[in-house]
């Protein structure tokens, strides 16, 4: 594999592990977080450590982002010190935030105009949660023009299976699918959790039995020993379904599209998090539901 010049924004959950695999595929990391602290263990393994976006600009090839949203983005790229102004050879930023498809546009527009087209835009959010990350097999969804999006895919292919899904904002479409699937089955595996229950059927045998037929999913695979424990310790909050659900249905408006089931799932997470449970794991919506239906 070509070694490249890469830096990572945001060394969270899903980032840290992404980076231990950019670093065990032999890139050249160079880290920035808001919190030096959590660049530590990236750091300890060989990476760089840069608290200055200008300096990430001027070193560094390929710039991962992966913080909550443009809103945390964008400060950084702005101002004497920030990213754009390092910006002096062509360089790719991959935005694998989970954000709207229009508004990943609108910044690529919008920062290639400040770098005389240097710094090019490639949307790659990620699915497979942290587990996903850890191991190395995420399923990353790609939108860009032809070579930025093949330089993104080259090295986050280290992180799982890159696939160019389209132009800009394609690789956020799918996201939004991927997340309207994810919010849908978590709150229909909680439900019928309730139900067997219920009916003193045992939770854990339902679901084994679902795994076996078409109810088996990915999710309940991650999923069931959370609901069948009441284990509801955070490996990815539930409210930001609520994000996400919010970004697949302006979407679908965009198209004069309505999507019925995602919107009464939303409803759901946005309750919950009202009620204090966002920041507990996804599978919290089965609490939420025993509580209140």
């Amino acid at each position: 594999m070509t070694t490249t010049r890469v830096a990572l924004l945001g060394p969270g959950k899903m980032g840290a592990p992404m980076g231990l695999q950019l670093i065990e595929a032999g890139h050249r990391l160079t880290v920035w977080a808001r919190r030096p602290q959590s660049a530590e263990p990236l750091v300890a393994r060989g990476a760089a450590f840069e608290p200055t976006p200008r300096a990430i600009g001027e070193t560094c090839d390929v710039i991962i982002d992966m913080l909550q949203d443009l809103t945390q983005l964008i400060p950084l790229l702005e101002g004497p010190d920030g990213l754009l102004a390092g910006i002096a050879s062509p360089t790719v930023l991959v935005v694998s935030s989970t954000v709207a498809p229009g508004d990943v546009r609108e910044l690529a527009t919008r920062v290639g105009k400040q770098t005389d087209g240097l710094l090019q835009v490639v949307d790659a959010p990620v699915s497979g949660g942290e587990a996903g990350a850890q191991a190395g097999t995420l399923s990353i969804m790609v939108g860009g023009d032809e070579a930025p999006a093949q330089a993104a895919i080259e090295v986050l292919k280290a992180c799982g299976t890159p696939v160019l899904c389209g132009p800009l904002g394609a690789g956020e479409v799918v996201k939004a699918c991927n997340q309207m699937i994810v919010g849908v089955t978590m709150a229909a595996l909680s439900e019928a959790a309730l139900l067997a229950e219920g009916a003193g059927v045992d939770v854990a045998l339902m679901y084994a039995m679902l795994a076996k037929g078409w109810g088996g999913s990915a999710v309940l695979n991650a999923k069931h020993e959370k609901v069948e424990n009441r284990d509801y310790s955070n490996t990815g909050a539930a409210k930001f379904m609520v994000k996400d659900l919010t970004i697949a249905l302006g979407e679908a408006a965009s198209s004069g599209r309505t999507l019925p089931i995602s919107s009464a799932a939303l409803k759901i997470y946005q309750n919950l998090t009202e009620a204090g449970l966002g920041d507990d794991d996804l599978a919290v919506v089965h609490k939420y539901l025993e509580q209140n239906c």
